[in-house]
């Protein structure tokens, strides 16, 4: 898989998205911390201009309005990067937003490693777990560009709190333009009874990738895209590791709290088996390309096909 014209981040999904629905006539509003631009809200700005609400750099004020907002009946998105529109106003989400069940999106911009050259400060990669951790709040990681806009949608038709994760680099494209993303649900991309890899985000199009290479040493890899992690699509998981018997998990985050925790808790309790996680290794990211810190931090498909070669091996050991 590779970068073609096709090829665009999921942050772009998301002003775009905002004008489409207001468009359509839903009642949605955004408000930044001074951001508009790197997020691409100003797009619902400049097309609807009492629609946007840009605060300055305050994001515990962003979360307060849109707090306001949603009680007046707007269905209201926040912007910022996503380490501050997560970590310097997670008080005012917990308390103010997911206390009260209010319709307020986040939806920051900027999330992981893949803002590159900003290095360890602003590559936020603890994000999911906080988010997740939230009573009330669920939590969504498109893959590209097309599942971003579905990702946008499906937190406009569900009531409350929604955590929508997106990011700065361009990514492979995975979906066409008709792709209907769902609560509970993960979509296999590619079939396969050697091993399961669970992946989201970014790291969809590493999976699928790795499961090229693996193919060619005779190793069918499943791989399958996990864009709810809360809540889990637990019988889809279940159901892809009943078929495998081992599973690997791949995410930009930290493994401590994410995608490998949750999938890791869930076989644990139903499906005990082995499991190898890719991510962060409670550490900060660095600045670097893409392609750099993917590989500097064993992110990239190669480490994806070592997870699985370790993984095979513990089991087989077993048998």
């Amino acid at each position: 898989m590779t970068m073609d014209d096709t090829s665009k981040a999921t942050r772009a999904a998301y002003g775009e998205t905002l004008v489409e629905l207001a468009d359509e006539g839903v009642d949605v509003v955004a408000v930044d911390a001074d951001l508009a631009g790197s997020t691409t809200t100003k797009k619902l700005g400049a097309a609807y201009p009492m629609r946007l609400v840009d605060v300055g750099i305050a994001e515990q004020n962003m979360i307060d309005v849109a707090a306001g907002l949603s009680l007046s009946g707007k269905i209201a998105f926040t912007g910022s990067f996503a380490v501050f529109g997560t970590g310097r106003a997670y008080d005012q989400i917990r308390n103010t937003v997911c206390y009260s069940k209010l319709d307020v999106k986040i939806a920051p911009t900027h999330a992981g490693i893949s803002v590159g050259p900003d290095g360890g400060s602003h590559q936020m990669l603890e994000d999911i777990s906080l988010m997740r951790g939230l009573p009330n709040m669920r939590v969504l990681v498109p893959s590209d560009y097309h599942a971003a806009k579905a990702a946008i949608r499906l937190a406009v038709a569900t009531p409350g709190p929604v955590y929508v994760r997106m990011g700065r680099a361009s990514v492979p494209r995975i979906y066409g333009a008709d792709y209907r993303m769902e609560w509970e649900r993960a979509i296999v991309l590619r079939e396969g009874v050697d091993v399961t890899i669970a992946a989201c985000g970014i790291e969809v199009a590493q999976a699928l990738m790795a499961a090229d290479a693996l193919a060619e040493r005779g190793i069918d890899a499943e791989v399958i895209d996990v864009p709810s992690i809360k809540p889990l699509p637990a019988a889809d998981i279940l159901a892809s590791i009943r078929k495998t018997g081992c599973v690997v998990t791949a995410e930009e985050h930290s493994v401590i709290g994410g995608l490998g925790a949750a999938v890791a808790e869930l076989t644990a309790e139903h499906l005990p088996v082995f499991l190898e996680r890719v991510g962060m290794r409670d550490s900060f990211g660095t600045s670097g390309s893409l392609p750099e810190l993917l590989t500097c931090f064993e992110l990239d498909a190669p480490a994806i096909v070592r997870a699985v070669t370790r993984v095979r091996a513990r089991c087989h050991r077993t048998l």
